[in-house]
């Protein structure tokens, strides 16, 4: 067994042991974020962080209508910029917590009058010595370059802020269901999109609001550990453009979730088939998943599977998903 699957097996135990060993600081944040409730967030974060930091703007902009905005690091660490984020919460979100630019930037937030949040694995990290507020993934360590469990317990980290912070009791007590969900949806196998995969040299990866950065996620670790050319999209987007590129067989993956979107997923999927693309899709009686008991949690276990499948896709093409050619555990950027 590659480490890549043994530590995406890990993620039932990691996310109950981030729930139960983060239970007071979370709720101390959460009351402290409607006591005195920020005018925007920013997020700082590289690499698979960086889309668990998207799905946090989409469900925090859904959930509150609060602004959450992704902050390039290089403003502060290269261009040397003053922000000016008074009033404001700084959410840094790292495996490592020591990427130089990640660092520069959540300090500069910080002297500016944000608020800082740090979700890191490395407790005795910069990010993490340096924030307002640590909240520790726990996750042990990831020896696979290609991080999994700690990208999912991210996901969950970035929703139980939000379920304090509103304190949407349905969506509390929903995360307490997601270690058994995941564990349930790591039993879960996709044979028709691996057999889709395994010969492809492109393809898109598609979703709508929350499910839009595990498609990010999905694309990235097909190019990490496949070598796949992965593009991911918003379903509304590739209609302006990208949809061009669609033919006979193209293969398509889009994640659709039983929200809001689902109507206008279903005609924008059924416009690609007609144009001749090979379009699976996960959920709507699409490739199984495992249901949330909350609709903004159904994107964090079909990622779960998701992640088997590209494991299992990377060692039918010959590659080692723990070690890709190019690429190492910890890049440190300025």
């Amino acid at each position: 067994m590659t480490y890549m699957a043994k530590e995406i097996r890990e993620a039932p135990e990691v996310v109950s042991r981030f729930l139960s060993r983060n239970r007071p600081a979370l709720e101390a944040l959460g009351a402290q974020l409607r006591d005195k409730p920020p005018r925007a967030i920013l997020t700082s974060a590289r690499g698979s962080s960086d889309n668990a930091a998207a799905y946090l703007k989409y469900t925090c902009e859904i959930a509150t209508g609060v602004p959450v905005a992704s902050v390039g690091a290089s403003v502060v660490s290269v261009y040397g910029a003053k922000l000016h984020v008074s009033g404001c919460l700084a959410i840094t979100i790292s495996q490592s917590g020591q990427s130089p630019d990640i660092v520069a930037l959540q300090a500069a937030a910080k002297q500016a009058g944000a608020l800082t949040v740090a979700i890191v694995n490395v407790e005795d990290s910069p990010v993490a010595r340096q924030a307002d507020i640590c909240l520790p993934l726990h996750a042990g360590t990831e020896r696979s370059v290609a991080a999994t469990k700690t990208f999912i317990t991210s996901l969950v980290a970035v929703a139980a802020v939000l379920a304090q912070w509103t304190g949407d009791r349905q969506l509390v007590a929903a995360l307490e269901d997601v270690p058994q969900q995941l564990e349930a949806a790591s039993q879960l196998t996709w044979e028709d999109f691996v057999k889709q995969a395994v010969s492809a040299e492109s393809l898109y990866v598609l979703g709508r609001g929350p499910s839009l950065p595990m498609a990010a996620e999905t694309a990235l670790k097909l190019k990490e550990t496949c070598a796949i050319h992965a593009e991911a999209y918003s379903i509304a987007e590739v209609m302006h453009g990208p949809l061009e590129l669609l033919g006979e067989g193209f293969p398509v993956l889009a994640y659709a979730q039983p929200d809001a979107a689902l109507a206008g997923t279903r005609a924008a999927l059924s416009q690609m088939r007609k144009a001749g693309a090979h379009v699976l899709h996960v959920g709507d009686q699409g490739l199984a998943h495992v249901a949330s008991s909350h609709p903004l949690l159904d994107p964090v276990l079909m990622m779960q599977t998701a992640y088997l499948a590209i494991e299992q896709i990377a060692c039918l093409r010959g590659r080692d998903p723990d070690r890709p050619r190019l690429l190492k555990k910890v890049t440190e950027t300025v």
